[in-house]
């Protein structure tokens, strides 16, 4: 039976994660490859979704608007200027109240707790639209978008390059529960916690699971090669330093030729190019970059639909 919300991808089976595989699949090619043709199935209408976003957003605020449109559903945006949570009303009154107006919330916030709270309180699903621990939705697009190109993830290694970071947390822990080799590559201090990793270890017989602080070590033999931003949203004070210390670590043509020939380079965007990936390798014939970007709205329709439709 799948969870109430979606707060990391922990809380799903491999049985919920095929689930929203197999949907996707079927939303994305009744809506024409993900285009702008009249699509039949409605299947949320008169549903609406609260949009709550601490944290300012491109893809994660419109694939989210546009799913809940293509599956005839609407939203509500809400900024931090606009509730100020945690701060002019409590997480708890605010997900208790908009339990009454709305029918799911997708929080995007700066701590994960928030996501936790708001899901205790909320009598309605709440979906993780990204904290400082996971991202859940990105982690299932990514995966979705393998195994798309792929035709399966049976075998496959992904190499992540760069910080310990939400998005590398989320992908370690989907690559085990799938069976996916991962192994991410760091600065000395910068990669995931080995309290992490053990945890994540543990809990399968059967993925792969490596760290390294060498980015030529971690991507030999790799189907694909990831990686995001060093400096995340509310760590700009620190970006000379991780600038400095993350040299040698940008996913660049030398790099990406230390593994497989058809190797699929990948970055869940914002891209910061010369910087985490040089421009030629984002807009490069091994990079799926934006096929990466479409799906989340794919994969974002089918969460919508399971949580809300059973």
């Amino acid at each position: 039976m799948w969870p109430k919300h979606l707060i990391t991808v922990a809380d799903l089976s491999v049985g919920d994660i095929e689930d929203i595989f197999r949907q996707t699949a079927e939303l994305k090619s009744s809506r024409g490859g993900g285009g702008s043709g009249a699509g039949t199935e409605k299947p949320l209408a008169g549903k609406t979704l609260a949009l709550v976003f601490e944290k300012s957003s491109l893809r994660t605020r419109v694939s989210f608007d546009v799913a809940m449109r293509q599956l005839g559903g609407g939203t509500i945006y809400l900024s931090r200027q606009d509730i100020d949570l945690g701060h002019r009303e409590s997480v708890r009154d605010v997900a208790k109240t908009l339990s009454r107006y709305v029918d799911v919330i997708a929080l995007r916030t700066f701590r994960h707790e928030t996501v936790l709270e708001m899901a205790k309180d909320s009598t309605v699903p709440v979906i993780n639209a990204l904290s400082d621990y996971t991202h859940p939705c990105q982690a299932l697009t990514d995966l979705y978008t393998v195994r798309e190109k792929r035709g399966t993830l049976e075998g496959v290694k992904v190499s992540f390059i760069g910080d310990g970071n939400n998005m590398a947390r989320s992908l370690a822990m989907l690559c085990a529960k799938l069976g996916v080799g991962f192994c991410i590559a760091s600065p000395r201090g910068y990669g995931l916690d080995n309290e992490f990793l053990d945890k994540i270890s543990a809990s399968v017989t059967h993925s792969p699971l490596s760290a390294t602080t060498d980015p030529s070590e971690a991507v030999a033999g790799a189907d694909v090669v990831y990686t995001d931003t060093w400096i995340s949203m509310g760590q700009e004070a620190e970006a000379e330093k991780k600038r400095r210390d993350f040299r040698g670590y940008c996913v660049d043509a030398a790099l990406v030729a230390g593994a497989k020939k058809d190797v699929l380079v990948m970055h869940c965007l914002p891209a910061h190019r010369g910087e985490e990936i040089s421009g030629d390798v984002l807009d490069g014939p091994n990079s799926i970059v934006y096929d990466q970007a479409e799906n989340r709205l794919h994969v974002q329709k089918a969460i919508l639909k399971i949580l809300l439709t059973g």
